[in-house]
């Protein structure tokens, strides 16, 4: 999985354009649709010779958690000293802080144990996933879950700079967004299997 979500500057080596509206080549692409992100991954497939992907909501969850159990990799609680999100609204028992109206380089805060950062807040990253109301029957394998659901919509994982401390949750689903949507902190990452394309 990508240590960031996907960069401006990375975007637009790829694409040939920025649709961001918070410019900044450093600062994760957004005003991306899902079917602009699956085409960046379907480009740098084509560009670098290795399978790229959206991840599944499994993989997404997995990879955010990286062994804990607690609401946020780093425990039971968030501020925006951790985190890029609007810290108006404080979770649990953490102080209010500081809402910054906008996204921030990647990286600029810690990463999680698996050395991913921004998987809290920043912005909303898609999955590639069609939309499930739950896990029942999913599949057991990390695999996207591509049938039996709503295919003009996919879950958005990990929160945003914009929105609360509860949606940056690890386990929080970003629900019934459409496919074709593009705003300004909805972002994505990437996986790669390490295969080689045909």
């Amino acid at each position: 999985m990508s240590k960031y979500p996907i960069t401006q500057n990375q975007y637009q080596a790829i694409m040939g354009k920025n649709p961001s509206y918070f410019k900044g080549g450093k600062r994760p692409v957004e005003n991306v649709s899902w079917y602009d992100a699956t085409e960046f991954c379907q480009k740098l497939s084509q560009k670098t010779g290795k399978n790229y992907g959206l991840p599944s909501e499994s993989q997404w969850e997995y990879a955010c958690r990286a062994g804990t159990t607690t609401p946020f990799y780093f425990g039971e609680t968030i501020t925006s000293e951790l985190v890029n999100f609007n810290g108006y609204y404080p979770y649990a028992y953490a102080p209010t802080g500081k809402y910054r109206k906008e996204t921030t380089d990647v990286g600029s805060f810690s990463p999680n144990a698996f050395g991913l950062y921004d998987m809290h807040g920043n912005v909303w990253e898609w999955c590639a996933d069609d939309w499930h109301n739950n896990y029942k029957s999913a599949p057991i394998d990390g695999s996207a879950w591509e049938t039996g659901g709503n295919s003009n919509f996919s879950p958005l994982r990990g929160g945003s700079w914009y929105g609360t401390p509860d949606n940056c949750r690890s386990a929080f689903r970003g629900s019934y967004t459409w496919r074709v949507l593009h705003n300004f902190n909805i972002g994505f990452r990437v996986v790669c299997d390490g295969g080689s394309t045909l």
